[in-house]
């Protein structure tokens, strides 16, 4: 099609055209906001130009006489036509007029296999293996929030008072080492604030610049494997375990070779000693997601094997302060005498997942080049944040909501384990009621626990299928996980008792 005027064009569409204005979805009774005229004029002009309904080399009406036919001020006209010469889709000829220039592509060449879009009517997807793996087995979900979403802490309960006084502290101080990149291995107060709180609370052996300051365990593990390893390596990983721990060794192509757990924690067999790995990743404090405690016999043979392997051992600390039988363990990391173990924790289970902010701890020989590494890969920044939290910590807050959310979680185990008995009685057997922000339960052999999730998600309950959590099929057991940090005392009866229902639903069927 070809426009014969474009001013007829113009004034047909002008202030008429629906998708003319900024918004389509406007609240009722709110004022519409209307496109300026010189706007859509251009926003026009430019859709038939790409349309090819104004064609290249077309002269276009002189800005005065298009402007004297559409009832418009010259100026409303001038500015779409330097702004579409501008951006090329015109072009000026000295003593000539305005045309309309020729921005067709250059002719691409045809190809053995044309483009094939992201997903075509057939299903096949232009993601690579390892991103359509990536997606079809993720583990995140779309709500962060409410009853039993696990591992996600009571962020209410946050001193945020406290916190928008020390930040507006540094934000009125202004300096300029706060608004440019971070230093790679982060903020240096609060790598020593956190290597003097890990002395002290975990056992670690490390000194500030061993201290990396990172955005949480993903980060962490993606920059031990890409300094550490090479496509192909391999990894020993729990089975079950965290889904992020296995979506980023899968991302950077490590083979993850899944080992199972018993009450002692990991259960190396012959075959897998015979074979080491590069990596040893590992939850010995708080295994997830089912809570034991890896003795101290394992503890010792996994630190052997590794020095006498050069094998990496990394830790996944993430939320070792909730203990509520007792004092928090020591570290993996504290037993280690040959420097093999890199120690990783979070903020986000302490204080609120959106902060993100984690440390990951190593070796000294490796400080230089991890700091490096991260400033190389990621550009660190938020140093205000940083600032904010070590101030945070230097002051005693830290240490004051841990012990406060510690005696909070406490009771909200101890009224989601009466829940769990009021429905069940002794038939439902519990794991990982000791520490962290979840604990597990069993169902019976008959039930789906993937089934029991999506009726659950149906009425409002956040629950996540154990079996998901397991490498081999073969061995997973059905369960779910149920967090309880953030659920208000209150609604943690209710809630359950709802659960419940599904649950003896699903038995009967």
């Amino acid at each position: 099609m070809r426009i014969a005027s474009l001013s007829d064009y113009l004034l047909l569409r002008v202030n008429r055209d629906p998708s003319a204005q900024e918004s389509t979805r406007i609240p009722r009774g709110a004022r519409v906001p209307r496109v300026p005229a010189n706007r859509q004029i251009y926003q026009l002009i430019r859709e038939a130009i790409l349309a090819q309904t104004l064609p290249a080399g077309l002269q276009l009406p002189s800005t005065r006489d298009l402007a004297g036919e559409l009832g418009m001020s010259r100026n409303t006209v001038t500015y779409a036509y330097e702004q579409l010469l501008a951006e090329g889709y015109l072009e000026s000829r000295a003593g000539a007029g305005t045309f309309v220039a020729d921005t067709a592509p250059d002719q691409i060449p045809e190809t053995a296999e044309r483009h094939i879009p992201l997903t075509d009517p057939s299903g096949k997807s232009e993601l690579s293996a390892r991103g359509a793996m990536l997606t079809r087995q993720a583990g995140v979900s779309d709500k962060q929030w409410g009853a039993f979403m696990p591992g996600i802490p009571d962020v209410t309960q946050f001193p945020h008072k406290v916190w928008s006084r020390l930040q507006n502290k540094h934000w009125r101080r202004a300096q300029a080492e706060m608004l440019t990149y971070g230093p790679g291995a982060g903020y240096g107060p609060l790598r020593e604030a956190i290597a003097e709180y890990l002395r002290i609370s975990r056992s670690v052996n490390c000194n500030a610049s061993q201290v990396m300051i990172t955005s949480g365990i993903h980060q962490s593990l993606d920059t031990v494997v890409k300094l550490l390893g090479e496509h192909g390596d391999s990894a020993w990983v729990e089975d079950p375990c965290y889904w992020g721990t296995r979506s980023v060794l899968n991302s950077l192509g490590i083979q993850a070779v899944p080992i199972p757990v018993d009450q002692e924690g990991m259960r190396m067999r012959l075959a897998n000693l015979r074979r080491p790995p590069r990596f040893i990743c590992t939850t010995p404090s708080h295994q997830y997601p089912l809570g034991m405690v890896m003795s101290l016999s394992r503890r010792r043979m996994l630190l052997e094997y590794a020095a006498a392997h050069k094998v990496w051992i990394i830790e996944d600390d993430y939320d070792s302060e909730f203990r509520y039988g007792g004092r928090p363990l020591a570290s993996l990391q504290g037993m280690d005498t040959h420097n093999r173990v890199l120690y990783m924790g979070t903020f986000s289970k302490i204080m609120f997942p959106g902060l993100r902010i984690g440390f990951l701890v190593v070796p000294e020989a490796l400080a230089g080049a991890f700091a490096t590494g991260l400033a190389e890969l990621y550009r660190g920044g938020q140093v205000f944040l940083q600032a904010t939290l070590a101030d945070f910590m230097a002051e005693g807050h830290f240490s004051s909501h841990i012990r406060k959310m510690r005696v909070l979680y406490a009771e909200r185990l101890q009224l989601l384990q009466q829940a769990i008995q009021r429905n069940f009685g002794d038939d439902m057997h519990i794991t990982g009621g000791e520490a962290g922000l979840h604990l597990t339960i069993s169902l019976p052999p008959q039930c789906d626990d993937k089934l029991i999730c999506a009726d659950a998600w149906k009425d409002g309950v956040i629950v996540r299928p154990l079996s998901t959590y397991y490498m081999t099929p073969k061995t997973a057991r059905c369960g779910l996980l149920l967090g309880y940090a953030s659920v208000p005392n209150e609604m943690i009866r209710p809630a359950f008792d709802k659960l419940a229902q599904i649950i003896r639903n699903a038995a009967i069927d």
